[in-house]
């Protein structure tokens, strides 16, 4: 079983409502580069990393002189070969990596008739516990429009009921600092004994931080994610606020994580398998953070179904997943799998059964998304739709108008 050649197909996939944050939106679509790694028996596994166009395309295919006859089953190969460290100074295929390694998992699981998480050990859970992921959103086709404490609040008990979800994580750091405050408030009365999180992904300077953190600490929250950026600026916050802080922004490679460990910087990582340049690098740093006793957590990138199957097998192998794992998955209207999108049962997916990533790819859906991106092309991800002249100054923030509700 060798790899015979290489196949990138760039989708865009709507959300019900665009996601606003602290650097942008997310304009009501989720734009991805599905990775297709074909065998010489014919059998295909599928990977997939955010971005995309020509030229995300053209990387993805590029890789083919590389890996052209390689044994998807050569993993540790495959990383030297795509991710030499002295070639990535000049050339990053981190991301590129991922999606590789997951089509070779995905593909090497199939000839063998074995679980992604078998060739990595083995699952210690069946289920993977997720959390509500909550946006304010901006208004289209009479979705979206949250802003508001209570319209948070209740569509975060909507998601409760539909999902099963008890772990609710907002996005901040759209709005002033205080207006995330009212909010946090709101969902811990709307959702008693219920578990809470917010991350305004670093908008804030240190001192504000601070303040946040000790504003909203009487809440039930699992950490505090990246209230500021650096290293240096989340060790002060951490010194300096009660709740536990956690990370998928400035710990992504394992350097980063050895002086987080070691200067006691942040207490939880998030691990995601394409950030970490693949699902065998995330539970790699999953397993260095179990030996020092940190826990671990698995971040979301606005994945499709392909990704999340990444996550689950992650999520099922990590010994130390004492917490919800994230995922953008419940704002999307569709997928691009047979069967339409995985299903949440009592805030938790199940391990997909199937041999590989465990979840088939349906060529029709990915045609018809495909020419879905060719109608609308892709997005800013930095830029703010209904702000067409603003962009971030950190840390002092210009922040948005909760009134604005449409885009």
């Amino acid at each position: 079983m060798t790899i015979a050649d290489i196949r990138a197909t760039t989708v865009a996939v709507p959300l019900e409502a665009p996601l606003r944050h602290a650097a942008g939106a997310h304009w009501g679509r989720f734009i991805r580069t599905l990775v297709e790694v074909v065998g010489d028996d014919g059998l295909s596994g599928w990977g997939e990393l955010g971005g995309g166009g020509e030229s995300a395309e053209a990387a993805v295919v590029g890789l083919l002189p590389y890996l052209k006859g390689h044994d998807p089953l050569k993993l540790e190969q495959l990383r030297w070969k795509i991710m030499n460290p002295t070639a990535s100074l000049y050339n990053n295929r981190l991301q590129l990596h991922a999606a590789i390694e997951m089509a070779c998992l995905d593909l090497a699981g199939k000839r063998l008739g074995l679980r992604a998480c078998d060739l990595l050990g083995g699952p210690i859970r069946e289920r993977i516990p997720f959390a509500s992921y909550l946006f304010y959103r901006y208004e289209t086709a009479d979705r979206g429009g949250e802003t508001m404490p209570d319209e948070i609040a209740a569509h975060a008990r909507a998601l409760k009921a539909e999902h099963g979800f008890t772990t609710h994580k907002l996005k901040g750091g759209h709005f002033a600092p205080d207006h995330d405050v009212a909010v946090m408030e709101a969902l811990a009365d709307a959702l008693p004994g219920d578990r809470l999180r917010l991350d305004p992904n670093a908008a804030w300077s240190v001192e504000e931080s601070i303040r946040v953190g000790r504003a909203i600490a009487h809440l039930n929250n699992d950490y505090f994610e990246d209230p500021t950026w650096g290293l240096e600026g989340m060790a002060r916050v951490r010194d300096r606020q009660p709740i536990p802080t956690a990370t998928n922004m400035v710990v992504v490679n394992f350097e980063q994580l050895a002086l987080s460990i070691r200067h006691r910087m942040v207490d939880v990582i998030l691990l995601d398998t394409t950030f970490w340049g693949g699902l065998r690098q995330a539970l790699k740093a999953g397993h260095v953070l179990e030996t020092f006793q940190h826990s671990a957590a698995v971040h979301s990138s606005g994945e499709l179904g392909i990704q999340l199957a990444s996550m689950l097998h992650l999520g099922a192998c990590l010994p130390n997943l004492n917490f919800a794992a994230d995922a953008h998955y419940h704002h999307l209207t569709d997928d691009i799998l047979k069967g339409g999108k995985l299903r949440y049962e009592g805030g938790a997916i199940a391990l997909p059964t199937g041999p590989g990533l465990g979840v088939e790819v349906d060529r029709e859906k990915v045609a018809e998304y495909a020419e879905f991106y060719a109608r609308v092309g892709g997005y800013m991800y930095d830029r703010d739709p209904g702000r067409p002249d603003w962009y971030a100054i950190w840390p002092e923030q210009r922040w948005a108008d909760p009134a604005v509700k449409r885009v």
